[in-house]
């Protein structure tokens, strides 16, 4: 299983290498989309602040647009902490998503459970990540994707090999990240994971119809 595991890592490094190198003269670049124009009312959910980035947060995420912006839930009062990091390349792989799988723990949060989560919409279906997080004296539940023009990936080793071969195909690398953060409250980790799932379900539509095609 490990010989295995360690091919497939190989793989996907390689696959990722020669995509780079084959896009590096031509890649194509879309046009960043207008994240500004996010709808503010999203079904049973209100923006209620944007969340803005330190220069240094925003160096350190480096995304060409981004989202970071906190919503209330109407029908339960949950708040849900919107991130949308959308990067036109990751040629070089100097400018790429950040996993939270690392992020999240690096800033003091822990997973108590994590999986995936499988969505159906009249496009088709999604996987997304789902985690419960534990840390700061809070809880929360989280889930998180990476979006591209083509398809929705959970796993970051999926992640990278669907790059190189849709760079190899389409001559474009651009991703987005989309993660999404409901605080636990008085109903617990299971209302905080529902409201999750709802909010998950209202924004990728939205995401789908605003990130380049």
């Amino acid at each position: 299983m490990r010989n295995r595991w360690l091919f497939l890592v190989a793989v996907a490094l390689a696959l990722q290498a020669l995509a780079a190198a084959f896009v590096a003269g031509a890649e194509h670049l879309p046009p960043a989309p207008n994240l500004a124009s996010f709808p503010t009312a999203i079904g049973d959910w209100q923006l209620v602040r944007e969340d803005l980035l330190s220069e240094g947060m925003a160096r350190t995420l480096g995304a060409d647009a981004r989202i970071t912006s906190t919503y209330l839930d109407r029908r339960t009062g949950l708040y849900a902490d919107l991130l949308v990091a959308w990067f036109q390349s990751q040629r070089g792989g100097d400018r790429q998503p950040h996993s939270p799988k690392v992020c999240l723990p690096a800033t003091g949060w822990a997973p108590r459970e994590a999986g995936d989560l499988t969505l159906g919409f009249p496009s088709g279906s999604i996987t997304v990540n789902r985690l419960l997080m534990a840390g700061n004296n809070q809880q929360a539940a989280v889930t998180y994707w990476y979006q591209t023009p083509r398809r929705v990936v959970a796993g970051e080793w999926a992640a990278k090999f669907w790059l190189a071969a849709d760079a190899l195909r389409d001559q474009r690398s651009d991703t987005a990240l989309v993660r999404i953060f409901v605080w636990t409250g008085k109903g617990g980790n299971t209302e905080a994971m529902d409201a999750a799932v709802r909010f998950t379900k209202s924004v990728y539509p939205l995401l789908r119809d605003q990130l380049p095609r």
